[in-house]
């Protein structure tokens, strides 16, 4: 129920929203939850409590914008009105933002449901104000070191956020071992999605996993136990055991099989439910998973969710085909090793030569260490068929210091002026050309890419 506090936190926080956009100081997402919270510390408790169907959040290292999406989209097919941070402003203060500018003339909200991305650092706070109803985590490894630290810290915040709110069903990827070990440790209720076959044998950068079970049972234990590996699907996610104890890959209640791959895009199915996807990587098959088992899970009413799947936009501005002319330019996406390496993977799926060019920044948005650039397998782009590697962005050196020193030197260019490099190549080059680059490239990027088309 609205208070006279939360009712005066609501209109202020409009009127700082619409001075923000007059002024074209931003998008006014951040500071009017700040300002909502000052005047409420409680708002957050006070309009979550209005959502009369479901609250889901979604967390995880890698996929959790694109999966909160796709529920978006399922849900709002079916005629429900849902409360969304669509700009990904997953902290505190925009989640608040979210809320508050989602309310009616009256300062209250009338929503059936919440899909929130929640940053995992910042899950500790948010999640016992939402007390979400299902909690979905698509997968946890290194990420922006500065700013998370070691994958332990990681892990150690979300296990307070799920501790926090007991009630609280947890959606797990059974693959990733990581998020497995870290819901066997909470009460919560439990819902688990996998994949059992070994779909993805063009995706590459396996990495060795331990038994987290074996260390915590174990203090006098001398190394981590090594966990043996039926397959990997890519990175840390695959079917595991440990040799030493009864720790395992838990069989999934919901799950993708007869995954098909044909003309550069996915199509399997969800627990009978067949999907002819526009998803063109291996990982937005587990996007698309995570999803449609939380929705399942949920009961939701998404009557029509096969045609809201396929008709889903993998893109999000964060990756993206463009066709200026006779060039295809495609745009990606890459913050950390594992995402990195999977960009890779598309690149050599696709057979036809390319040239390449990598943007790496370092600002507090991207995350200001990048030595992860050294536990990306660069090795791997000697199968992409690739006529031309090019390296820019303000850390455009580290780059091809690493290029430099891999296990082969892959010898590299460096870019000076982006736009001029973009129309030689659309000119000169192989016509294939592929963007890989991090957060604070995005923007730029894509406002130049529009740019050229305008001029064609």
């Amino acid at each position: 129920m609205s208070t006279i506090r939360s009712k005066l936190a609501v209109r202020v926080a409009k009127l700082i929203s619409r001075l923000i956009k007059k002024m074209n100081r931003g998008s006014g997402v951040t500071l009017p939850g700040y300002v909502a919270r000052l005047i409420d510390p409680n708002i957050l408790s006070t309009l979550s409590s209005m959502v009369t169907e479901s609250t889901i959040v979604v967390m995880g290292t890698n996929g959790k914008t694109t999966t909160n999406a796709i529920l978006h989209k399922a849900l709002e097919d079916a005629g429900h009105k849902v409360i969304i941070n669509r700009t990904g402003a997953n902290m505190l203060n925009g989640i608040v933002s979210a809320f508050v500018l989602a309310t009616e003339k009256d300062c209250t909200l009338r929503a059936d449901y919440a899909c929130i991305e929640v940053d995992e650092i910042a899950s500790a706070r948010v999640l016992p104000l939402l007390t979400p109803d299902y909690a979905l985590l698509t997968n946890i490894a290194r990420d922006q070191i500065d700013r998370f630290g070691e994958v332990e810290t990681i892990i150690q915040k979300v296990k307070s956020a799920f501790t926090a709110t007991p009630q609280t069903t947890l959606v797990i990827n059974a693959d990733d071992v990581l998020s497995t070990s870290l819901a066997k440790e909470c009460k919560n209720p439990l819902i688990t999605y996998g994949i059992n076959e070994n779909a993805f044998t063009e995706a590459s950068g396996e990495e060795k996993v331990y038994c987290r079970n074996c260390q915590q049972k174990s203090e006098s234990l001398v190394a981590p136990t090594l966990l043996e590996v039926e397959f990997f699907h890519y990175g840390s996610l695959g079917i595991y055991h440990c040799p030493v104890c009864e720790f395992s890959r838990p069989t999934p209640e919901y799950t993708a099989f007869h995954i098909r791959r044909r003309d550069g895009v996915y199509s399997f199915i969800i627990n009978g439910l067949e999907i002819h996807s526009s998803a063109p990587a291996s990982y937005n098959v587990y996007n698309t998973l995570a999803a449609v088992a939380t929705l399942m899970a949920a009961n939701a009413k998404a009557p029509n969710l096969k045609e809201s799947i396929e008709a889903f936009d993998y893109g999000n501005n964060r990756e993206g085909t463009f066709l200026i002319g006779k060039a295809k330019i495609q745009l990606h996406l890459a913050k950390n090793p594992i995402g990195f390496q999977q960009k890779i993977a598309l690149m050599i799926k696709d057979e036809n030569p390319k040239d390449v060019i990598f943007l790496i920044n370092d600002t507090y948005q991207d995350g200001e260490d990048v030595s992860w650039l050294w536990d990306v397998d660069f090795t791997q782009l000697s199968h992409a068929r690739i006529e031309k590697l090019l390296c820019g962005g303000i850390r455009k050196y580290d780059v091809g210091l690493r290029l430099k020193y891999n296990e082969h030197e892959i010898p590299c260019e460096f870019v000076e002026n982006l736009e001029t490099t973009l129309k030689l190549l659309m000119v000169n080059g192989t016509k294939n050309i592929y963007l890989v680059l991090n957060y604070s490239n995005l923007f730029p990027t894509n406002a130049l890419i529009k740019k050229l088309a305008g001029a064609k």
